[in-house]
């Protein structure tokens, strides 16, 4: 043995013969020959008798001799000659067994192509590569192509046979699917190019002919959801035939025809028409048709924004309809009602037929966006729709019911442009509500505070919590004064104080009236207990806001409690001495404002079952030289009876004017303090720069206007929190 180093590699060498081996110079004829005999016995179905052992061996020893040339050549030649014959037997097939005598040769072929690409597999491996020849079985493939498929004769036929069966079962004939399959393979066997230029374009050709003139002669008689149905059965119909005997690559393709032809070209003419178009969808809530025009349009280019455009400005249209149609504003909560189930209607169409697509969500919130504010009342109106739910409308509701119909206020409150309207209003509406004690929920009231201060943050309901803050501090008031003073106050009036922190509340200066003695008694009690144990504060009697519960006895001795306001109670209390008063009284014992006054007196008097009072003359209107006499004769199945004072629930033509000028005083300075921020991180800014800053700033309150902004600007200036530009007089600098 060696020592311990790696064993030394032997190299192997195989030598040439020493002598030249002679060949019989007719060997390869002979050789060829018993190939070709061959090649003749597997096309004749006689290959059980070839040993294919020995063809194998003869077709090696050719190529090893160099005679790979004439092998191949004999054997293109061979089967050149048999596919000739092979054409001339399929020519003659006679109608339907075309295409069977053209599948049942293909078949042999194939069968005959590998038996042969066995036999002569050394010569596929060695001399075809060098050759730089084409591979056996290509060979065979090439040569039924040329041969066959190419054929003068077949060509033609085949594709308008294959034409013609495919029309015939689109007009509802049962063809034979398999056999189309077995062609339609054949072709793609021969190669892509062949399937798409021998069958896929002409037959995509003949399809869009087809798809165009149904699709005309539908159109002239369907009506639109009858064509979709028709259009998405085609479509459905085509998927289908490519799956069962065409290339899965001809899907995409024949699709787009049929969509082309039955959608692209017709989109306009479909969701305009008449009496069945994308508007009368909608108006009927038609969710299949709708669902379908969404799928079938959302193939073709521009087909959802054609669906997005029409029903936007149906939308809009409509929407202008209902906020600026007198007849309708008169109910503002019924008008309000009206919005939301437009909303409710469209968000549903959007959810169940457009799979809640954000694009048409979008744009159904823009339509609303728009038209909303085209009303300036619509602030207002949504106010008094939540008053009205919180009063009454959400009595014995459950929870998740007052949920769902303060998110829904809430969406609509999302597109008002000036939201700060809307919050003077709701202060107003609340105010009212939780004075006279008629909230169906605290829970229901703090929700919705709590939605606007998620919606707008905390400067926005800043107040309004404070208005429950007063509340609750108003009622531990009442129950400390009770405690201390009720010996002093005997059996007198019972007086429930709400005190309201100024600037919470929107209470407006109102001249005070006379209060009944017994009233004033104990009202000055209250003031010197509440003075007493509360250090530089003061009091105002808000005696518009008030109510008061008071017994009346009227003929027969029948006795009511009546619920009335404080400036009623003012009024009825006189009657106690008098049996009846003119106007001329009533206005000078009680100091009460005249229009007050006349409400105060047309709701004590002229509504039935509520007049305690008669007047003379009898009329619905109170004039100044009416005389005012206590009804002995007023009966109610009531014990308690309320006495409402008859009062627009919309604001009047004065009111308004005056709400939207206190609402544009409250805008400047949030408008100069918008400015002021922005110049001073800005320093210095041209004018058009400082507007786009404080609209985007201020856009989620109001949108300012632009000649307001240039106003605010020039107070600054004035105030020298800003300066002009010396060179350039559009340019505003920050002064510090």
């Amino acid at each position: 043995m060696s020592g311990g180093g790696p064993p030394r590699k032997r190299n192997f060498k195989i030598e040439a013969f020493k002598q030249r081996v002679e060949l019989d110079p007719k060997y390869a004829e002979r050789t060829w020959k018993v190939l070709e005999h061959a090649i003749h016995e597997i096309y004749n179905h006689n290959a059980s008798g070839l040993s294919f052992e020995e063809l194998y061996r003869s077709a090696y020893n050719m190529v090893l001799h160099k005679y790979g040339e004439k092998l191949y050549d004999g054997l293109q030649s061979t089967m050149t000659r048999r596919l000739k014959e092979t054409s001339k037997s399929i020519e003659t097939a006679q109608g339907g067994l075309f295409l069977e005598e053209l599948n049942a040769k293909w078949m042999e072929h194939n069968k005959a192509l590998q038996m042969i690409r066995d036999i002569l597999m050394y010569m596929d491996r060695t001399y075809v590569p060098a050759a730089h020849r084409t591979p056996v079985h290509e060979l065979g493939l090439n040569l039924w192509r040329d041969h066959i498929i190419h054929s003068p004769m077949i060509h033609r036929r085949l594709l308008d046979t294959l034409l013609d069966l495919i029309h015939r079962e689109r007009m509802g004939e049962v063809i034979n699917r398999g056999l189309m399959r077995s062609i339609t393979k054949m072709l793609m066997d021969l190669g892509p190019a062949v399937y798409q230029d021998d069958f896929e374009k002409p037959f995509l050709e003949v399809s869009a002919s087809f798809y165009s003139g149904e699709s005309q002669e539908f159109i002239e008689c369907c009506d639109c959801g009858n064509y979709l149905k028709k259009a998405e059965r085609r479509i459905n119909e085509e998927m289908e035939r490519v799956s069962h005997y065409l290339d899965a690559g001809s899907e995409v393709k024949i699709t787009s025809v049929v969509e082309k032809e039955m959608i692209a070209n017709h989109m306009h003419r479909l969701v305009h028409m008449e009496n069945s178009g994308l508007v009368n969808m909608l108006v009927d809530d038609k969710y299949e048709d709708l669902g379908r025009m969404y799928a079938l349009f959302r193939r073709v280019p521009d087909g959802l924004s054609t669906i997005r455009d029409v029903m936007t400005s149906y939308l809009r249209e409509t929407g202008k309809q209902l906020v600026t149609d007198p007849e309708r504003l008169k109910d503002p909560v019924e008008f309000v009602q009206r919005l939301l189930n437009e909303k409710d209607k469209h968000d549903k169409i959007i959810s169940v037929a457009f799979g809640n697509d954000k694009t048409f969500q979008n744009a159904l919130n823009s339509s609303f966006e728009f038209f909303i504010n085209l009303n300036n009342r619509s602030p207002e109106f949504i106010s008094l729709y939540v008053d009205d739910k919180l009063r009454k409308g959400l009595k014995g509701a459950t929870e998740e019911d007052v949920e769902v119909i303060l998110d829904k206020v809430m969406m609509l409150f999302r597109y008002l442009q000036e939201k700060d309207v809307f919050e003077k209003y709701y202060k107003q509406h609340l105010a009212k509500r939780l004075l006279s004690g008629k909230t169906v929920s605290d829970d229901a009231e703090r929700s919705m505070i709590v939605k606007l201060k998620t919606e707008c943050g905390y400067q926005f309901t800043s107040k309004l919590e404070g208005m429950f803050t007063d509340m609750k501090t108003s009622q531990d008031t009442m129950q400390d004064f009770y405690a201390k003073k009720s010996e002093e106050l005997g059996d007198g009036p019972t007086l429930d104080v709400h005190i309201l922190t100024t600037g919470s509340w929107p209470t407006q200066p109102s001249p005070p009236c006379n209060l009944p003695t017994e009233i004033l008694t104990v009202c000055e009690k209250f003031r010197s207990y509440y003075l007493g144990t509360h250090n530089g504060r003061r009091l105002t009697w808000q005696t518009n806001m008030g109510t008061a519960d008071i017994k009346a006895t009227f003929g027969k001795g029948q006795k009511h409690e009546l619920n009335v306001s404080t400036y009623q109670m003012c009024v009825l209390m006189l009657f106690n001495n008098a049996d009846g008063l003119t106007y001329k009284d009533i206005e000078r014992d009680t100091e009460i404002p005249a229009s007050d006054l006349k409400r105060c007196l047309q709701s004590l008097a002229c509504v039935k079952g509520k007049n305690v009072l008669r007047k003379e003359p009898m009329s619905k209107d109170i004039s100044e030289d009416d005389t005012f006499y206590f009804n002995d004769k007023f009966t109610s199945k009531l014990v308690k009876v309320k006495i409402g004072t008859v009062v627009a629930q919309k604001e009047s033509e004065p009111e308004k004017q005056e709400t939207r000028q206190r609402v544009e005083e409250d805008r400047k300075p949030q408008i100069e303090a918008a400015i002021v921020r922005i110049m001073k991180s800005r320093r210095v800014l041209d004018h058009n720069s400082i507007v786009a800053e404080v609209t985007k700033q201020l856009q989620a309150r109001f949108l300012p206007n632009p000649v307001v902004i240039k106003k605010r600007i020039e107070s600054l200036i004035e105030r020298e929190f800003l300066e002009r530009d010396k060179v350039d007089r559009k340019l505003y600098r920050y002064l510090a």
